[in-house]
């Protein structure tokens, strides 16, 4: 999932700058790219959000939230989520994971 500025939703092609936040899906295989390069290669590109979801063993998943450090161009862990998501930043959300 990608989250667009609303001034640029009609500009193209897309950069990384018009992109609030990025959600991501972890799939099997594809772990130590969600989890180590893609983190990496978003922060250097300046995307101020990135959210990763894994599917816990529980069956609910997980979304491990980062959050821009625009200074060093890397993520800071932000808030763990499971069950439900209530986030306040980049903007207010709430979502029932179990029901998705």
């Amino acid at each position: 999932m990608v989250v667009y500025r609303a001034d640029t939703i009609d500009l193209t092609p897309t950069r990384p700058g018009h992109l609030i936040l990025v959600a991501e899906v972890v799939s099997p295989g594809s772990e130590t790219t969600d989890r180590i390069v893609k983190v990496d290669q978003y922060a250097k590109a300046g995307i101020p959000f990135y959210w990763r979801i894994e599917q816990a063993a529980t069956g609910v998943p997980i979304v491990y939230t980062y959050v821009l450090d625009p200074a060093t161009r890397t993520y800071r862990d932000g808030e763990v989520f499971t069950g439900v998501i209530k986030a306040a930043a980049p903007f207010s959300v709430n979502v029932d994971l179990g029901v998705l």
